[in-house]
């Protein structure tokens, strides 16, 4: 009896383990962010809005855009047939033409296979790298020469960081040549900077008066000018520590007028949070607004007016969570047990040279095992 309620609750685990994995794959490719969000402000999202340690939250991040261009590794964790944690690893070395044979993988090893797999296989992708460095350095060339009717002809293969150094000399000349034959020199040029930006870049470090407390302690700063001064700028960095934008804690920003200098706001410390360079845009460029309070403490809000918490509460939920959980995947149609994700190993000792040999594509142009032979075993010698 007790064995057997030992295997109903592996089971139950099983199957639970599977519906979380489920939801991680659910809640992965819904984070939201707008177009051209960069990763480490979604990660900073994650961490603030779900509470997740921010190297985990930029895990998260990073195995989301990769599962983009990978569906069948997607699909397997939608599904609950692979772990995150498998994914996670897989997702590491996986790309279109790899991903079915790593998700043999992952379908037929544990965690610990895959990860070592996926370690064997950095190291030979790492060798094919330095093959092909060297194979692109070998093959570099550039000739000038003119002709006939004494036009100049350039024609070359360069390294990537040559060529962009050439490509930015020729620009570079181009626009040099451009100007001269307008007649104009570079303080003609017309702006493209709107208002708004104007006033973040202007907004920033000069002279300074400083009102000390008793105890010695910096207690107000101030300058006559917008610019920020070193005196203050550091008293400000020593007083905020990092970004103040809620969720962010990037250590290094910029001084934020709170009540804009242009509109006679004071280059004073109570006046100016740290923000971060991102976070500094969006505040002037895209509607977040901030204030202090009377108290001292800052008030973000969003574009739409909503107060944005230092640090959200959790959500509510109301009846018991796996209950919920299994109710919505059973809407879904996705039918999930206890060997939904369990790997077809059957206790073989796992040789990784041999696997990676049967398995990566640069090893498989000259290994004497096929595909087909791949598809049947996760890279255990029989």
């Amino acid at each position: 009896m007790e064995t057997l309620s030992l295997d109903r609750l592996g089971d139950e685990i099983a199957e639970l383990s599977a519906h979380v994995d489920a939801a991680t794959a659910s809640s992965a490719s819904s984070t939201p962010a707008r177009a051209g969000t960069p990763d480490f402000a979604r990660a900073a999202w994650l961490s603030w809005r779900v509470g997740l340690d921010l190297g985990a939250a930029r895990e998260r991040v990073r195995v989301a855009r990769a599962l983009g261009t990978l569906p069948l590794l997607a699909q397997a964790l939608a599904r609950g047939e692979l772990s995150y944690a498998k994914v996670r690893a897989l997702t590491r070395v996986a790309t279109p033409e790899t991903e079915e044979r790593l998700l043999t993988v992952g379908r037929g090893g544990t965690a610990d296979h895959v990860e070592r797999i996926v370690r064997g296989w950095r190291r030979v992708d790492r060798k094919a790298e330095d093959v092909e460095v060297t194979r692109r350095h070998a093959s570099r060339s550039l000739h000038v020469y003119q002709d006939g009717d004494g036009m100049v002809i350039l024609r070359g293969r360069l390294a990537p960081e040559v060529g962009a150094v050439l490509v930015q000399a020729l620009s570079a000349a181009r626009e040099a040549l451009y100007q001269q034959a307008r007649g104009k020199d570079a303080d003609a040029w017309p702006a493209g900077v709107s208002a708004e930006t104007s006033r973040r870049l202007a907004g920033d470090a000069s002279r300074v008066v400083m009102r000390h407390g008793l105890d010695g302690r910096v207690v107000e700063v101030a300058a006559r000018t917008r610019t920020i001064p070193p005196a203050l700028r550091r008293a400000l960095h020593h007083r905020d520590r990092g970004c103040r934008f809620p969720g962010c804690g990037v250590r290094f920003g910029q001084g934020h007028h709170i009540h804009h200098w242009a509109q006679g706001g004071p280059t004073t410390l109570s006046n100016l949070p740290l923000l971060c360079r991102r976070h500094h845009r969006a505040v002037h460029e895209e509607g977040y607004q901030l204030d202090r309070q009377p108290d001292g403490e800052l008030c973000f809000r969003c574009p739409d007016g909503q107060l944005l918490p230092e640090v959200p509460r959790a959500p509510q939920v109301f009846g018991d969570p796996v209950k919920i959980l299994r109710a919505r995947h059973q809407a879904e149609g996705l039918v999930l047990r206890a060997q939904t994700a369990t790997p077809g190993w059957l206790g073989e000792r796992l040789d990784v040279g041999w696997a990676i040999d049967v398995l990566h594509p640069s090893a498989l142009e000259s290994s004497p095992f096929s595909a087909c032979q791949s598809k049947r075993t996760i890279g255990t010698r029989p």
